[in-house]
């Protein structure tokens, strides 16, 4: 048991040392004001669009231009756009084109909006992102004090449905835990790299030389391969904490969750058997295992009058784990306490994922399936 409570505890310990490494987004401005071309791809997103527009009018960012991509909407998406744009000339509004063989929805229609933008920088937005006004001018001052090609960073998650809590805040988890900022943050490291979608700021010059959309034209984990591609041209990627400018309605319901996350997770791990299985092991013995051993310790202390106390102390550690980064990122610190729960739900959600693609049936979002 002291061995297990030590790797806990070492755990913990290289959660806060990791943390370190990550920048936070300050306010701050850039040296010059070069023209910023914000692209957002829309498919069905009649609730978000209003919003949306509504919020990229109040950014501050004085050199601008907005382009935004209906990509097949069935439903008030464009007409709803164009209600809220009015006669803001900095907008337009694209039709995104029918999708090729070969390519994923969101990607094919991130390559078209890189077609039309006329920025040195682009920074491309999920329409369901919602931004402080000055998050442009502070993260492109990060960008260009580190001349990086990219700066991006996971938002912070608003959540309401159990599934949202237990599995969307668990990104931050992934990444400040399995994620070395150090080499992240400090190397062209392929393999040492993460990225949101939700916010993907390119230097346009240098995300063009790794071949922007284009060259990940199949992706279902768009944000990651594209950064990917940007370390293997030996440029730097950044990733920050941008959790106070920056916060991310992905979902509506519990089976938006589990739909939208199932799509991702297996392809997330480069669909390898052999790296699911690990996965299943670490959480299960370190993660999921100190729940029942808290179990434990409450049954005997309500049928003995007693416990060992030991057995309490895994749960407290990684509730102390989870609870820093919730903090750190701003998500509920009350999330943390379903510790346990949060990672049986998520080794449920990879093997749905895998399923999938065990059984061939290709994964569905937005009414398009992909192998």
């Amino acid at each position: 048991m002291m061995i297990y409570l030590c790797i806990l505890l070492a755990f913990l310990l290289w959660t806060l040392f990791n943390s370190c490494f990550i920048p936070a987004l300050k306010e701050e401005k850039p040296s010059h004001f070069p023209l910023v071309s914000v692209l957002v791809p829309l498919r069905n997103e009649e609730r978000n669009a209003q919003d949306l527009v509504h919020m990229l009018q109040k950014l501050t960012y004085p050199n601008i231009e907005f382009f935004l991509l209906d990509d097949g909407s069935q439903d008030r998406t464009k007409e709803l756009l164009l209600q809220a744009i009015g006669n803001d000339q900095r907008f337009s509004v694209l039709d995104g084109a029918p999708l090729p063989e070969g390519w994923s929805g969101k990607v094919h229609a991130c390559h078209q909006l890189s077609l039309k933008a006329n920025g040195e920088y682009f920074l491309f937005l999920d329409a369901d992102v919602r931004l402080a006004k000055s998050i442009v001018e502070s993260s492109l001052a990060l960008l260009m004090k580190k001349n990086a090609a990219l700066v991006t960073g996971f938002p912070r998650f608003p959540v309401v449905h159990l599934l949202e809590k237990w599995l969307v805040p668990m990104q931050h988890f992934l990444v400040y835990f399995h994620l070395p900022f150090l080499l992240a943050n400090f190397t062209v490291i392929p393999s040492s790299t993460a990225a949101h979608g939700a916010f993907l700021l390119f230097h346009a010059g240098k995300y063009r030389k790794a071949g922007g959309h284009e060259s990940i034209k199949d992706s279902l984990v768009d944000d990651v391969h594209i950064a990917v591609k940007i370390k293997k041209g030996k440029e730097k990627v950044i990733l920050a904490n941008i959790t106070r400018y920056a916060a991310c309605f992905m979902y509506s319901s519990n089976r938006e969750v589990w739909e939208g996350f199932r799509k991702n997770v297996f392809p997330g791990f480069g669909r390898s058997f052999l790296l699911a299985g690990l996965m299943t092991l670490f959480y299960s013995v370190f993660y999921l295992l100190p729940g029942f051993l808290l179990l434990a310790g409450i049954v005997q202390l309500i049928f003995r009058q007693e416990a060992n106390w030991l057995l309490f102390l895994p749960y407290i550690i990684i509730v102390l784990q989870k609870a820093y980064i919730d903090w750190r990122t701003g998500q509920k610190l009350s999330i943390s306490l379903w510790m346990p729960a949060i990672a049986g739900t998520f080794l449920a959600l990879l093997y749905a994922s895998m399923g999938i693609s065990i059984k061939k049936q290709g994964y569905t979002w937005k009414g398009r399936t992909y192998d």
